[in-house]
């Protein structure tokens, strides 16, 4: 396990590849929160199964920084199917290791990497909407009190699907910046789904 930050990770930081938002995408899915620390909003362009381009904005320390050109570059001209199988160790291995206090950021790209397969395989009707599916998609909405998934924290309290109709169960939050900042994560985990999304406190 590495102490300090390879050259790899270096260069990725200093000249990131594979920048900036992507006004084609054919899906954008968004994990992590800037209160937290790390946040990674992941563009593809996918043709006939296939990631054509790939692109990141990214928020946080070097390694989040570095980690989102890895996910890119790894993912960019897969197939979806072997997209999936893309895996934290592949991210840390294309970077020549990572500090085990940064492996995070790995696990946050790959996450980001599958949620968007996940949103897009919905949108083309794929795979079905359900609760299942709805969970899977707040793996990427954090708590900043704690760091965990939401669905992990004391706040979530559960979820409703109905057709169309999605309802997001928290435990009250009396702070606004708090809860401004998970509701922000909520919706933007789905994001251009075609849904209605709704969240209450009890």
């Amino acid at each position: 396990m590495r102490i300090g930050y390879s050259k790899k990770v270096l260069e990725y930081f200093r000249n990131p590849k594979n920048i900036g938002r992507m006004e084609d995408a054919s899906v954008v899915a968004t994990v992590g929160s800037v209160a937290c620390g790390d946040m990674i909003k992941l563009y593809l362009k996918i043709v006939n199964d296939k990631i054509e381009k790939a692109t990141f904005e990214s928020y946080g320390c070097a390694a989040n920084i570095a980690t989102s050109v890895a996910v890119t570059e790894l993912a960019r001209g897969k197939r979806l199917d072997d997209a999936k199988k893309i895996s934290y160790k592949d991210i840390e291995d294309f970077l020549e290791g990572l500090p085990r206090t940064k492996i995070h950021c790995a696990v946050l790209s790959v996450e980001a990497l599958k949620i968007a397969i996940l949103k897009y395989e919905i949108k083309e009707g794929r795979v079905r909407f359900d609760e299942n599916v709805a969970k899977r998609l707040l793996h990427g909405v954090l708590d900043p009190m704690s760091g965990k998934s939401i669905i992990s924290s004391d706040k979530f309290r559960g979820l409703k699907v109905k057709d169309k109709d999605v309802e997001i169960i928290l435990s009250r939050i009396d702070d606004k910046a708090l809860r401004e900042d998970i509701e922000n994560q909520i919706r933007e985990a789905f994001k251009d789904l075609d849904i209605n999304l709704k969240i209450i406190y009890e």
